[in-house]
């Protein structure tokens, strides 16, 4: 039988320091009836022993938990897909390994939307720096301006303002489009344990829904599930713990990390075009562009402090693909806007002379590392 929800968790190494205990533990202990979820843990072909923990949650929660290997490493992106595949929830969720959410997360989203009709549900989340029940600063993920039946503005509004895509619960119709899963019902397996050769079959026939292989795969393809909602709602707590540590791949810095980046915006243009919104949502889409695959990518390259690997080509060769995809980006008004005002000034300085820009944001970093140095700020 079919569960109401499936909740989807890819793993890679998260078993020291509790890390994936604490996430788990959150999700066994949902006040949701075995009935009406289902917890499918996904471990993306860990060096450690999470594989190990995961069965022994498979063992204990038999009705509620599904642990499930795959035999190849292919980030988020991959351990999502493999999940996805046997998911046979009318919602789905997702939740990241090393975080963790209140025992009502999932009753409080599904009453929410049994009493509005919405097809996508969200809310606050808390940063925190330790494992804690005790709320940190709260991050308001959405906005209510862009909640309610959705209409052309409410949907350029949650364009530009997302919000986490873990952070939120998805009729099953927003994730998978036409897709349909290639094996589905994991609970047809009776006993929850699953077979080696059962696990070989779902990872050879996983959907292909999130792009693998590279980080930041959600925001590939966050916009087409947003443009699928016909009913959004938030609501205002933060029921979800974003827990901060220095393994978070928000904290990473590298050439891979940084070229993920930019596959990523390439495929919001994309998918921009597959599915035919690009032309009525193009401002909203081009800056999104223009924040995720340039501005975010340039200035997180530049700091002395990033080894990156000929980093002179690589920024020259970010501002002139930026600038043969959107020649004129710089007039975009969400750009205008949002982008500081010194950003402003350096990237016009690259559009011109990206020589000039170099030289010069490396005496400006220089001259303010004497600074710090010397205590002023």
């Amino acid at each position: 039988m079919s569960k109401r929800l499936s909740v989807i968790v890819p793993v890679y190494n998260m078993a020291a320091d509790d890390k994936l205990k604490w996430c788990l533990d959150s999700l066994v202990h949902q006040t949701l009836p075995d009935e009406d979820i289902e917890i499918i843990a996904v471990d993306d072909a860990s060096t450690d022993n999470s594989f190990a923990l995961m069965k022994e949650y498979e063992q204990q929660y038999p009705g509620r938990f599904i642990a499930v290997h795959s035999p190849v490493n292919h980030h988020q992106g991959g351990a999502k897909n493999i999940g996805l595949t046997i998911a046979g929830g009318e919602w789905i969720g997702f939740i990241d390994a090393d975080d963790w959410v209140t025992a009502d997360y999932y009753e409080v989203l599904l009453k929410k939307a049994d009493e509005t009709g919405a097809d996508m549900v969200g809310c606050d989340y808390s940063l925190v720096n330790s494992h804690t029940m005790e709320v940190g600063q709260v991050v308001h993920n959405n906005t209510f301006e862009q909640t309610g039946v959705m209409d052309k503005e409410k949907y350029r509004k949650l364009l530009l303002d997302t919000g986490s895509l873990v952070v939120k619960i998805y009729k099953r119709e927003l994730v998978f489009g036409e897709l349909d899963p290639a094996i589905q019902g994991a609970n047809a397996m009776g006993s929850g344990s699953a077979s080696d050769f059962w696990q070989q079959e779902v990872y050879e026939k996983r959907v292909h829904i999130f792009p693998e292989d590279i980080f930041y795969e959600d925001n590939a393809i966050s916009n087409t599930w947003m443009l699928r909602s016909k009913h959004f709602e938030y609501i205002q707590e933060p029921l979800y713990y974003y827990y901060q540590h220095d393994a978070s791949t928000v904290h990473t810095i590298s050439k891979k990390n940084l070229e993920d980046r930019m596959v990523a915006g390439r495929m919001i243009l994309e998918q921009a075009h597959k599915y035919g919104y690009f032309e009525d949502y193009k401002e909203e889409i081009e800056f999104m562009y223009i924040v995720l695959f340039y501005v975010n990518t340039l200035f997180s390259a530049m700091p002395i402090e990033q080894h990156i690997q000929d980093r002179y080509n690589f920024c020259r060769q970010l501002g002139e693909e930026m600038k043969a995809t959107f020649p004129e980006f710089e007039k975009n008004k969400y750009y205008q806007e949002r982008v500081h005002a010194e950003e402003k000034k350096l990237i016009h300085m690259q559009m011109r002379s990206h020589a000039q820009f170099y030289a010069y944001y490396r005496m400006l970093w220089a001259y303010r590392g004497i600074r710090r140095a010397h205590g002023f700020k």
